[in-house]
């Protein structure tokens, strides 16, 4: 029987011509991998995973990255809104027990919107600062597509996000709450240091939750990997730009005495410039030295 079998695979092999075996990228053969049934890839497989998103989403045409990115900062802004409306109608949990307050803001909000990104493929500039920029340094991507992702998603999470602080605020939601009047002030008295330092520490740990959510291959994993990292960001009291888009407009727009100008400058400046430290240079950076073209030797 052995031996019928392989006179009929010479037999095959001779009427059909010799095929030439052609080598696989080393990083192509790994991304292949993961159609097996693992529902988490290995470090070095996440990250050529990392890689070709970035690579996707570099190529993505401006107008399409604009529209996905206002659909994101609806996403966090409806996150944001909910850790406000939850955690905000807690005041004696705050004063009583701090640490389950914090607990309580960053478990219910904004993993949830953080959830409805990633999932729908909509574009988030905190994200991008990881998921682009280490596309461009394995060479996949080039500066201009950087700007571009980096940009038009901002101007996206930021239309997006101000939408919606602008609905909410005309449809009364938190009227009876302090929440979003405080919020904006205690963020606007940040000092430039702190809002510049808690948005490095802030983009850490979210470009962590996009980078690990992107290395799971199914919906409960993808989850987990969101949930811990961002419900952490909140309860450590970090600075994320686009959820301060819309919850200091939703301040702004609900009688705090914040000036747009304060807003922009004090906040939103600085937590922008701290994001992108996290993101480009934290996970990006840190991830492509360990796993990719950074932590290769220079040829001579």
């Amino acid at each position: 029987m052995s031996s019928l079998r392989a006179l009929l695979i010479a037999a095959a092999a001779a009427t059909s011509g010799a095929r030439t075996v052609v080598p696989q990228p080393a990083a192509l053969t790994r991304l292949q991998r993961l159609r097996g049934g693992n529902v988490l890839a290995t470090p070095p497989d996440g990250f050529d995973g990392a890689v070709a998103a970035g690579s996707k989403k570099a190529a993505m045409p401006a107008d399409k990255v604009f529209r996905l990115g206002v659909f994101s900062g609806v996403h966090i802004g409806f996150g944001a809104l909910l850790m406000l409306t939850v955690g905000g109608a807690c005041p004696g949990l705050a004063e009583s027990n701090p640490g389950l307050h914090k607990l309580v803001l960053g478990a219910f909000g904004l993993p949830f919107g953080l959830m409805m990104t990633l999932l729908s493929g909509a574009e988030l500039f905190t994200g991008n600062t990881a998921m682009v920029t280490t596309a461009v340094a394995e060479g996949k991507a080039d500066g201009g597509q950087l700007a571009k992702s980096w940009l038009v998603s901002y101007a996206g999470n930021f239309l997006g996000s101000v939408g919606l602080a602008a609905l909410v605020a005309a449809g009364g939601t938190l009227a009876a709450s302090g929440a979003p009047v405080a919020t904006a002030v205690a963020k606007t008295s940040l000092s430039f240091k702190q809002a510049f330092v808690r948005g490095i520490l802030c983009n850490w740990l979210v470009c962590m939750a996009v980078y690990m959510a992107s290395m799971a291959k199914d919906l409960p994993g993808k989850i987990v990997a969101i949930w811990f990292p961002i419900s952490a960001f909140i309860a450590l009291g970090l600075e994320h730009s686009v959820a301060n888009m819309f919850i200091v407009p939703l301040g702004i727009l609900s009688g705090a005495a914040v000036t747009w100008k304060a807003f922009l400058l004090k906040n939103l400046l600085p937590v922008t410039l701290g994001n992108i430290v996290g993101g480009a240079a934290l996970v990006a950076g840190a991830y492509s030295f360990a796993y990719g073209k950074l932590g290769k030797p220079v040829p001579a």
